[in-house]
C-alpha cells in the first residue's frame, strides 16, 4: 500500500515537473503555421502580418507553409496528422472549417473534434466588385440590369466561403447569374479586371487599386459596418440586402490533443497581438478585423457558423461534391 502511494506520488510531482517545464520552454524551435491557400491571397497576407507579430511575442521564428487546394482540407489535414507538440498549427479559415465539412457529400473530417481550437484572429471583409463595364454606378444600378439580363452575368468565386456568399446574396437579392469558379481570390480578380467575368464578390487584394484606377466599382461590403479602407461603400443592410449569415473569419487551432500548456501560451501571444495598434492598422488596410479570443469562444464561434452554413447551403440548394 505504503509502495503504490509513493509510486503514484512520484508520478503526480514528475507530471507536474514535465508540465512546468514544457510551459517554460515553448516555443524553444520554430513554428510552422500552415496557410490554407496558395501565396498573395487575402488570407496569406493576413497570415503573414499576424505570424511576424506572433513570433516576436513567442521569440521564435513562425514560418508560413503554403497549402492551398480542396477547400483548405488539405491544410487540415496535414494539421491533423501532424504531431500534438505546437509546432505545427493551422491558420484556420471558414473554407477549411465551414465550407470544405458543409460543401462535400463525405465530408473530409469533423472540424468541431478534429481540431485544438486555441484563439480566434479576426474576420475578412467580403465586397462586391463589378467590372466597369457593367451599367452600373451603385447596387440598385446592378440589381435593376442583372434581373434585366438573367443567365447574362458571370460571377466569379476563389473560394467555399465566396461561393456560398454569393449564393446567399443573389438568393436574398433574386439574380439569376452564372458561376465560374477559381481557386482563389487572386486568379478571379485577375479575370475580373481582364473583363472575363463581371461580378465578384470577395476578399478586397488588388481590386481596390483596380478601383481607384477606374477598371473596378465596388458597390458593397458584407462587414456590419463600413469598412475604414473604403468608406463611401454601403454595406449589405444600407443596400437592402437583409440576412447575409456567412462570417468569413480566421483563427488558430492545433492538432487534436495539443498540450493546454501550448494553448495557453499561444493564446496569450495572440491577445498581444490582438492589442497592437501597428498590427490593427496593418491588417485594416487589407480590411481585416483584428480580434482574440479565448480557446472556449473559439469553439462555440466555429460551432454557431457550421450550423449557419449548413442551413444555408440548404437554402440556397447548394449542390454538394
Amino acid at each position: 500500500m505504503k509502495k503504490a502511494f509513493t509510486t503514484t506520488l512520484l508520478a503526480l510531482v514528475l507530471y507536474g515537473i514535465s508540465c512546468t517545464s514544457w510551459a517554460q520552454t515553448y516555443p524553444n524551435r520554430s513554428i510552422k503555421m500552415i496557410v490554407p491557400f496558395p501565396p498573395a491571397g487575402a488570407a496569406d497576407l493576413t497570415a503573414r502580418i499576424v505570424m511576424k507579430a506572433l513570433s516576436e511575442d513567442l521569440g521564435q521564428p513562425v514560418i508560413i507553409d503554403n497549402r492551398g487546394g480542396a477547400d483548405g482540407a488539405i491544410a487540415g489535414m496535414a494539421t491533423i496528422n501532424s504531431i500534438a507538440d505546437g509546432y505545427t498549427l493551422l491558420f484556420a479559415t471558414t473554407t477549411g472549417m465551414n465550407a470544405a465539412p458543409t460543401m462535400r457529400k463525405i465530408p473530409p473530417y469533423d472540424p468541431l473534434t478534429a481540431f485544438t481550437p486555441i484563439s480566434l484572429v479576426g474576420k475578412f471583409g467580403f465586397f462586391l466588385f463589378i467590372h466597369s463595364d457593367l451599367p452600373a454606378k451603385n447596387m440598385a444600378e446592378f440589381l435593376a440590369y442583372v434581373r434585366a439580363n438573367p443567365g447574362k452575368v458571370n460571377y466569379g468565386s476563389g473560394n467555399g466561403t465566396s461561393i456560398l456568399t454569393t449564393a446567399q446574396f443573389a438568393q436574398k437579392a433574386k439574380l439569376d447569374m452564372v458561376h465560374v469558379p477559381y481557386k482563389g481570390d487572386a486568379p478571379a480578380t485577375t479575370d475580373l479586371i481582364a473583363g472575363r467575368i463581371q461580378v465578384l464578390l470577395g476578399t478586397p487584394g488588388s481590386a481596390l487599386q483596380q478601383v481607384e484606377e477606374g477598371r473596378l466599382r465596388v458597390l458593397m461590403t458584407s462587414l456590419p459596418k463600413r469598412s475604414p479602407l473604403t468608406p463611401s461603400t454601403p454595406t449589405a443592410e444600407e443596400v437592402g440586402i437583409q440576412g447575409m449569415t456567412i462570417v468569413p473569419w480566421a483563427g488558430l487551432v492545433g492538432p487534436q490533443g495539443l498540450p493546454k500548456e501550448v494553448v495557453d501560451r499561444v493564446e496569450k501571444a495572440m491577445r498581444n497581438v490582438a492589442n497592437r495598434k501597428d498590427v490593427r492598422e496593418q491588417l485594416e488596410k487589407i480590411a481585416f478585423e483584428m480580434q482574440s479570443s479565448t480557446p472556449a469562444a473559439m469553439a462555440k464561434f466555429n460551432q454557431d457558423q457550421l450550423e449557419t452554413w449548413k442551413i444555408t447551403a440548404d437554402s440556397v440548394n447548394l449542390e454538394r461534391n
